[in-house]
């Protein structure tokens, strides 16, 4: 029987730019940042989850992309799996309003100047092949049209 629990991330892309979320809760993990997401509810699918998510985390519409290869162990039962993300057309712009203090939209260049909970380190690098260039705006690469 698998008992794994299904934690969805989102490599939120934008203009080039990914989306990190400072943790503000629990108190051992606060002060740190994460690609935004949560738990998967019994029979969700991820994307939907991943949707959700990112609605009550950050107050925005958004669609899952693409799924990154790979899954990243969490603590016991839980696993963390990641899709590109991009937000939806008027969605307006990410706010922190639940479980974070403080987000940024970060380059490839700036994407280690925060720091990342050690489980989303390996997450953040397999997304890092997946991020827009500017002139492409929020169309992650490899998208098919």
């Amino acid at each position: 029987m698998d008992e794994t629990i299904v934690v969805v991330g989102a490599a939120l892309l934008r203009d080039g730019r990914l989306l990190a979320a400072r943790r503000s809760a629990p108190p051992e993990l606060a002060g740190r940042w994460e690609l935004p997401g949560g738990k998967v509810e019994p029979g969700e699918a991820p994307e939907a989850a991943l949707v959700r998510e990112l609605r009550e985390e950050l107050g925005v519409a958004a669609e899952a992309v693409a799924r990154v290869p790979g899954e990243w162990p969490l603590r016991a039962p839980y696993v963390l799996r990641v899709w590109t993300a991009r937000l939806l057309p008027g969605s307006g712009d990410p706010e922190p309003l639940e479980d974070h203090d403080a987000l940024r939209w970060l380059t490839p260049d700036e994407v280690w100047d925060v720091d990342w909970l050690d489980q989303d380190v390996p997450a953040v690098k397999a997304a890092l092949p997946h991020w827009t260039t500017p002139a492409e705006g929020d169309r992650p690469a490899g998208r098919r049209r």
